[in-house]
């Protein structure tokens, strides 16, 4: 069993940055990936982004693509979600994953 912690939200103006972290913990050598989903009120769980603990390959959603970059830390068994140029429209609960371990959350909200 992993458990995954996230970090880093907070309230940030249209064009702002923050860097969200999720900590690994327990069982971390049967991850191969770990990804960021994010939902914002009343809307479904959406793909953010994803890397690969091996290779460090990272995927993004085409909405956050150039804007936010996905890293790893692998000592550490955390991965980071750097969150550059952000718009009003990025503001949700951000989750990270391992595909079957879910963290708790950590809100994101922009302002215009």
């Amino acid at each position: 069993q992993v458990e995954l912690v996230e970090s880093g939200g907070g309230l940030v103006s249209a064009g702002g940055s923050l860097r969200l972290s999720c900590a690994a913990s327990g069982r971390t050598f049967t991850m191969y990936a770990m990804g960021w989903f994010r939902q914002a009120p009343g809307k479904e769980r959406e793909f953010v982004a994803a890397i690969t603990w091996s290779s460090g390959r990272t995927y993004y959603a085409d909405s956050v693509k150039g804007r936010f970059t996905m890293s790893r830390e692998n000592a550490k068994n955390t991965v980071y979600l750097q969150m550059n140029s952000l718009k009003p429209e990025d503001t949700a609960v951000y989750y990270c994953t391992t595909g079957r371990a879910w963290g708790q959350g950590t809100q994101v909200t922009v302002s215009s």
